[in-house]
């Protein structure tokens, strides 16, 4: 089938944490025979901090963020079989929601694929007259990366004909162990944007740990971090790209994962870089969150943490060789049953009863 995506960038995870959500399921699926267009905006300087260059597997168009390079490329949503519109573009997203419904083909299959649902629902919920909510009654379905059953649950009360979480996971041959690097050699790191909803998470769980450790080496990545105050043991090191992220994981002793507000909330949500450090075979040390066994264990293959106090307390206990036996049984989980393969293959079957569904064009 013919897919066209409209998202916020393939190529550049700048300001962009959804980017190797995209690379993984996109390059997964595309391996089905699907021929897949994603249309992206030149927006927010993403495209002067590419990662990749545009893959085999999906031709990417650059659009103008202006009014005549939406049309452009709304125009070209009739010519796919599937239409697909991604939350959190960051420009003319209220049109794109609009234009995938009234432009594409009778017969397409039109979806929503919502990459923060938690967030989504707060923002919609209590609006009738949002261009999602608008749209739902003509979409065939609702993806999400996350949410579980409270988000499946979330949309079909607001009239969505179905929700299907299809989960983060590893694309293996991108994230992977490789040697340890001493540009990242730390005991602990975290990185993750600096967001509204992820600020005041980020200073209970890691900087209050860094006050605490103040013989410990920690590292900071991530956009936006450069002017916040830290404590003097805690190197900034601003945008990661994508091609360092597997010696960040593997340097350090153990990677902090902390969720935004709303996805901690509503839980079964594991950000991407759960799995990308696990896929790398990092000890990963994560906040609370509802679903976290649906994915790793808790205290075998990740270690839960409820405050900075938490985390400094597993940082100064946590051995090397601990370290590695939970990351080795976390690279082991993440293999056998958290792959962006297993996750495509449920997508295209998703894809394939939808496109059965639908009249002929």
């Amino acid at each position: 089938m013919k897919i066209a995506i409209y998202g916020s960038s393939l190529v550049s995870s700048y300001w962009n944490g959804a980017a190797t959500y995209y690379r993984g399921i996109l390059r997964a699926l595309a391996a089905y025979g699907h021929s897949i267009t994603f249309y992206e905006p030149d927006a927010y300087g993403r495209q002067d901090h590419r990662d990749i260059d545009p893959p085999h597997w999906c031709n990417v168009v650059v659009y103008p963020a202006t009014g005549s390079g939406l049309a452009g490329v709304l125009g070209q949503a009739f010519n796919a079989d599937v239409v697909i519109k991604a939350s959190g573009v960051g420009v003319f997203d209220d049109e794109l929601m609009d234009g995938i419904v009234s432009l594409s083909r009778p017969g397409a299959v039109r979806l929503f694929w919502d990459v923060d649902a938690p967030a989504t629902l707060a923002e919609i919920g209590g609006n009738p007259g949002h261009p999602v909510r608008r749209a739902l009654p003509y979409l065939d379905a609702v993806l999400t990366y996350g949410g579980g059953d409270p988000v499946i649950e979330a949309y079909a009360s607001l009239g969505a004909r179905m929700c299907v979480p299809v989960y983060n996971a590893l694309d293996p041959s991108t994230h992977h162990p490789v040697a340890l690097d001493n540009r990242f050699r730390a005991d602990l790191t975290f990185l993750g944007n600096r967001l509204p909803d992820r600020e005041r998470r980020v200073e209970t769980f890691f900087l209050a740990a860094a006050a605490r450790l103040t013989d410990r080496q920690m590292l900071l990545g991530g956009a936006g971090w450069e002017d916040k105050d830290c404590p003097p043991n805690v190197q900034k090191l601003g945008h990661v790209p994508t091609e360092a992220h597997n010696a960040l994981n593997v340097s350090a002793r153990a990677i902090l994962n902390i969720s935004r507000d709303s996805m901690a909330t509503i839980g079964f949500s594991p950000a991407t870089r759960v799995f990308e450090a696990a896929g790398a075979g990092a000890c990963i040390l994560t906040d609370p969150w509802p679903g976290i066994d649906m994915f790793l264990t808790p205290g075998k293959e990740v270690l839960v943490v409820r405050d900075g106090l938490d985390v400094a307390e597993a940082v100064q206990t946590l051995t090397a060789m601990r370290a590695a036996a939970i990351g080795q049984a976390a690279l082991r989980r993440v293999l056998t049953e958290h792959t962006y393969d297993r996750r495509a293959r449920l997508l295209d079957g998703l894809l394939t009863d939808l496109a059965g569904l639908r009249p002929a064009a």
